[in-house]
């Protein structure tokens, strides 16, 4: 019995296709070329067979690796694996591997991470934990590397991004009170070095003057991270203040939760006293108590998105440059009420 590992030919003819085809379907640059049903049935035949292909020999001819990497701010924040999960799954299915890097929101981190992943020849990069000023961005605009930002963008360079509307997001927040009743609203907002904190908070003051909210400034206090002890501390502050308020629009969830936890401590209820949303919509925020009216964004509609550009990318690296505005909606739940 023939113990020769399974080849090219061995799956054209289980597959009963030609080899050619074979080859176009295990290259991740040439699969989109043949039918989803055929590639699938083409797999199907290697997986039986125990054929695998060399990535380093079709990596020498290619002089690509077929790896993307993903870098993420915080692993711990519930609003990234889904889109790290669907961003994953569209690469596979064009013959990518992910590899995944947590920066835990340090930038010289971010800075080994990016050069690690430079070193090993990635095809491209998925960034979510870039900021405003991000030298790391420039870095890899300035070699040409394919380069995707998501949920994210920096303020210097017109890259490749799919991002949420955020100044829809503040209004259909703001709207939502407003229509309760509440017209002295807080500001609980995120770091102004990211730009989805500095959007939300520009879009929060823009939209009080158009509608006439108190525009107090110690009703707006940024936090200095996108966490529940962050979200904590800057309410603290606001609470200091002595400011009248019947709500807290918060610029993220966890904010939102640290805000829930500030509020306790005061002995103060929520909704009963001080109304509070928040913003993202991560997982089991309807289990919070009480469940927090938030505002939804298409986390795996993000990385779908960031995935399927930077493949564009890869593959034709001077297309137009493509930035991508998903709309969020808000979800109404019970940590909301009139004044």
């Amino acid at each position: 019995m023939s113990t020769r590992p399974a080849n090219i030919k061995d799956v054209a003819s289980r597959a009963g296709v030609h080899p050619s085809t074979v080859s176009r379907v295990l290259n991740p640059a040439t699969r989109s070329m043949v039918s989803d049903h055929l590639a699938r049935k083409i797999l199907q035949a290697a997986e039986e067979l125990g054929y695998r292909r060399n990535p380093l020999a079709a990596g020498l001819r290619t002089r690509q690796t077929h790896t993307v990497g993903i870098v993420l701010p915080d692993l711990t924040n519930p609003v990234f694996p889904p889109i790290v999960r669907s961003a994953e799954h569209t690469l596979d299915a064009q013959g990518y591997t992910a590899v995944l890097a947590d920066t835990g929101n340090r930038r010289r981190r971010e800075r080994t991470i990016i050069d690690n992943m430079k070193s090993r020849r990635v095809d491209g990069l998925i960034i979510a934990a870039a900021r405003r000023k991000d030298p790391v961005v420039d870095d890899c605009v300035e070699l040409g590397i394919p380069l995707v930002l998501v949920n994210r963008t920096v303020d210097k360079h017109h890259v490749a991004a799919v991002i949420n509307d955020d100044e829809l997001g503040i209004e259909l927040a703001l709207t939502h009170l407003l229509d309760l009743g509440h017209r002295r609203i807080a500001y609980v907002g995120g770091p102004q070095n990211t730009s989805t904190g500095h959007r939300r908070y520009k879009s929060f003051i823009r939209l009080r003057q158009r509608f006439g909210l108190a525009s107090e400034r110690e009703l707006a206090v940024n936090a200095v991270d996108y966490t529940e002890t962050a979200g904590q501390t800057a309410l603290s502050r606001m609470l200091a203040s002595h400011r009248d308020f019947t709500a807290v629009l918060a610029a993220n969830d966890l904010l939102a939760l640290g805000c829930y936890d500030e509020l306790r401590a005061h002995g103060l209820r929520c909704p009963d006293d001080i109304s509070v949303t928040g913003y993202n919509d991560m997982p089991f925020v309807d289990r919070f108590d009480p469940p927090l009216t938030t505002l939804h964004i298409p986390r795996k509609v993000l990385g779908v998105q960031a995935a399927k550009i930077l493949l564009e990318r890869i593959r034709q690296p001077d297309a137009p440059i493509k930035q991508v505005r998903l709309e969020p909606r808000i979800v109404v739940r019970g940590s909301t009420a009139p004044p």
